[in-house]
């Protein structure tokens, strides 16, 4: 499989040509590329999260504790002094960096169901809803936004399938397949939970028909 520093480089990569082209065509504007650069960097190491001892887990719930503080203080500061506010979102932060970081991995396998295409979808639909929601993003963003993490995550499925093939010897590892799939058919539980999360999420959603308009317009360009 491809190792982190590949997976992160080929995300950065492929975030920054899109989103330069983007601003190029007059999709969206310089300040809004470079958070969708951002995210694509970060959905490519984001299937990883599953991946025990790997830099992806380490640095994924480092960003996600620092995400949790910066939460805190737009959700906390104007009920707490800023000595109870310090102590609250230090407490966020070492909650989400340490004791939800070792839950995860207990209850996590790498090459799972974070290794598939609906975890993919989720994650996407997560970003759109705290984008549009809780920082106010208007709809085409939002959405912008969650389509770049996703299109992270579907280079790093597919960079882990490429690995898979030995080129030199003609055939497939024994790792072919197990990162490119619609869900994880080995525990079909955490797949039916993942679509009810999903389907929960949508009242928190931007209009759905902003996503459409954005595809169908890819789709022209592609033509």
């Amino acid at each position: 499989m491809a190792n982190f520093s590949t997976h992160i480089s080929v995300a950065a990569a492929g975030g920054a040509l899109a989103a330069i082209s983007g601003w190029q065509a007059g999709w969206w504007s310089m300040a809004d590329a470079a958070p969708l650069a951002a995210l694509v960097t970060f959905g490519g190491i984001l299937p990883d999260i599953d991946s025990d001892h790997s830099k992806a887990i380490r640095l994924i719930f480092n960003l996600f504790a620092v995400f949790a503080v910066i939460v805190g203080v737009l959700m906390l500061q104007a009920r707490l002094s800023p000595g109870q506010l310090v102590v609250a979102c230090g407490g966020l932060y070492l909650g989400v960096r340490y004791l939800a970081g070792a839950v995860f991995k207990r209850f996590t396998v790498h090459r799972g169901i974070w290794h598939s295409l609906l975890a993919s979808g989720l994650c996407a639909l997560i970003t759109t809803a705290l984008s549009y929601r809780l920082f106010a993003q208007d709809a085409e963003i939002a959405w912008l936004q969650g389509l770049a993490l996703w299109l992270g995550s579907v280079i790093h499925l597919l960079l882990d399938e490429l690995y898979s093939v030995d080129l030199m010897g003609g055939r497939l590892k024994r790792s072919f397949g197990t990162a490119l799939k619609l869900c994880d058919l080995r525990e079909p539980g955490n797949s039916v939970l993942m679509l009810l999360l999903a389907a929960g999420l949508s009242p928190w959603l931007p209009p759905w028909p902003v996503l459409m308009g954005i595809l169908h317009h890819g789709t022209w360009f592609l033509r």
